[in-house]
């Protein structure tokens, strides 16, 4: 049995899950979220903990149990509290600010880069070389994060670029100058 898919998730006060048509539908405090799963996979809420089971041991079930289950939880821990993702902006004369729904960014380019919040996710700027997404989907917050870091990868010479907070870069050594 999966190790993660045999756990049931335990549903806190003050959040609501409901099962129907194949979509787990979690209601709390920060607002709604749902996941849709496919049919082998059954899941059912008994006595505040939400099961999801397998009917086989088939490879595919197997693995789609423990997924269906992490995603249940990240959805029941999303609606209590916010999910976060940090990013650090570094380069010479790089700068940030947010203009209503949208961060825009002079980051080295000959243009300004806009980068527009998704639905579901808000897109701080900290301070001028830091950004926060947050959200209450797990899988929104990374992927928004993933997009804005992508926009300009880190240079592994200077170190210049978007890379997330607790992302550790390795900066290589330059060339030697003179011939032998």
């Amino acid at each position: 049995m999966s190790r993660i898919g045999r756990l049931p998730v335990a549903i806190p006060a003050g959040v609501t899950v409901k099962v129907s048509d194949n979509v787990v539908s979690v209601k709390g405090p920060l607002g709604e979220n749902s996941v849709k799963y496919i049919d082998p996979i059954t899941v059912t809420v008994e006595e505040r903990n939400v099961y999801v089971r397998r009917p086989n041991d088939q490879k595919e079930n197997r693995a789609l149990h423990g997924l269906y289950r992490a995603m249940i939880a990240n959805a029941v821990d999303g609606v209590q509290k916010l999910f976060t993702r940090g990013l650090i902006v570094h380069g010479v004369g790089y700068k940030m600010n947010k203009q209503g729904k949208k961060v825009v960014m002079n980051i080295g380019f000959s243009h300004p880069v806009e980068i527009f919040e998704p639905e579901g996710v808000t897109i701080d700027v900290i301070s001028n070389g830091e950004l926060l997404v947050k959200g209450i989907d797990k899988a929104l917050v990374g992927q928004t994060a993933a997009n804005i870091k992508a926009v300009k990868p880190v240079e592994p010479y200077h170190n210049y670029g978007i890379r997330y907070k607790d992302e550790k870069v390795i900066k290589k050594e330059g060339k030697t100058a003179g011939k032998k």
